[in-house]
């Protein structure tokens, strides 16, 4: 069992704590899944998550808030039990996370069956040539008697191809650069829009490469106003790359615990791992990462539920260290495990694939330094 005394801390409530402990009994009893067929698994996870209660904290509904503090609550159990499990919440979350934020009540119909786990969502800001500099989105939406058609290509969307709706971003031309572009509520079943790629990488997950070719949308598919899309997108950044942080800490906690496990392992010479100086000087180093991480993850968290507009630099800091330290972490875990470490299907193997896309998306590690720094020359 992973250390829980952080419960304790000043950022979290008594209903953060029954949350937790509502949680953890809930994936001792579900997870891990079976992720054979990842498509498959991710509808069950997003339903049986619904029935249980717990994708309602995955958004808002009107003159609600989102409760950050439980986002990375939720997002840190599910990924120390099973990271496919926490993709799966999250993306209910990042998915619709522009209408919690931004969204009409028509709009917020989709968000009603998203946090039932009835629908499943995604958000689709990357593209072939605009990863992290969202300012050069190519997609363009064009004005229409009554609405916009859209045309353009997004890429690494994650829940591509599964997902009953998409939040996309597009270019209307307000402006030049990220003041020219606005967000979109798009069904999945629209004319003109196609999967075009499916795509695999090194942990499990459902990725698609999407083609909007002319796909025509109402008026009152437009989150907020024209132009707007780069604040929305931001404001639901500040509010999810703490989350983030959180999956990956979920990852570090996981690998902690079975380095932990390994290193009190009898062996056949007499004593453990855990006797060596250099062994406990690797744990030391593993258990200070994951506290810094926590804090920082929490503090994010807290700021933004205190009642911060904004809390971009806080969150910036949270999803880099959160990330960079889980990798470190999770190597030494690795590490410490020897050639086992390394046999597909343990748990240290899986944990070393499934924490390497947490660096890159929601902003890369690169792209966090950058934001911290002009926050710090201010």
């Amino acid at each position: 069992m992973a250390d829980r005394s952080f419960l304790d801390w000043p950022f979290f409530e008594t209903r953060h704590r029954e949350l937790s402990a509502a949680l953890e009994d809930w994936c001792a009893a579900h997870l891990p899944v079976d992720h054979g067929d990842v498509d498959a698994a991710c509808r069950g996870l997003v339903a049986a998550l619904g029935q249980a209660g717990f994708l309602r904290h995955s958004g808002a509904a009107e003159g609600e808030a989102l409760d950050v503090r439980s986002l990375c609550l939720i997002r840190e159990t599910l990924a120390r039990h099973d990271p496919l499990a926490d993709f799966a919440f999250a993306m209910q979350g990042l998915g619709m996370g522009a209408v919690s934020l931004f969204g009409t009540p028509g709009q917020r119909q989709w968000l009603d069956r998203t946090r039932a786990g009835r629908a499943i969502s995604a958000f689709a800001l990357t593209e072939p040539g605009a990863g992290s500099d969202v300012a050069s989105t190519a997609t363009l939406a064009e004005r229409t008697p009554g609405g916009w058609r859209l045309t353009g290509e997004k890429t690494y969307i994650s829940n591509g191809g599964i997902a009953d709706i998409y939040v996309i971003f597009a270019r209307t031309g307000e402006a030049p650069g990220a003041r020219g572009l606005s967000a979109f509520l798009m069904p999945a079943d629209c004319a003109g829009l196609s999967v075009a790629e499916r795509i695999e990488v090194i942990a499990p997950h459902p990725l698609a490469r999407l083609k909007l070719d002319g796909v025509v949308l109402p008026d009152a598919a437009l989150i907020g106003k024209p132009g707007e899309g780069f604040k929305i997108a931001m404001s639901v950044l500040d509010v999810f790359r703490p989350t983030v942080g959180a999956a990956a800490l979920g990852m570090a906690r996981r690998a902690l615990d079975e380095a932990l496990a390994r290193v009190h392992r009898p062996r056949a010479g007499g004593g453990a791992l855990a006797d060596h100086q250099i062994v406990q000087g690797h744990l030391a180093d593993m258990a200070v990462r994951v506290d810094a991480a926590a804090l920082l993850v929490y503090r994010a968290a807290w700021t933004k539920d205190m009642g911060a507009p904004r809390v971009t630099r806080e969150a910036a800091m949270a999803k880099l260290y959160a990330t960079e330290a889980a990798q470190e972490v999770i190597d030494a875990a690795l590490q410490l495990h020897g050639g086992d470490g390394v046999r597909h299907g343990t748990a240290v193997e899986a944990l070393y694939r499934d924490i390497r896309a947490l660096r890159i998306y929601e902003g890369a590690s690169d792209v966090q330094r950058v934001v911290i720094a002009r926050s710090v020359l201010g």
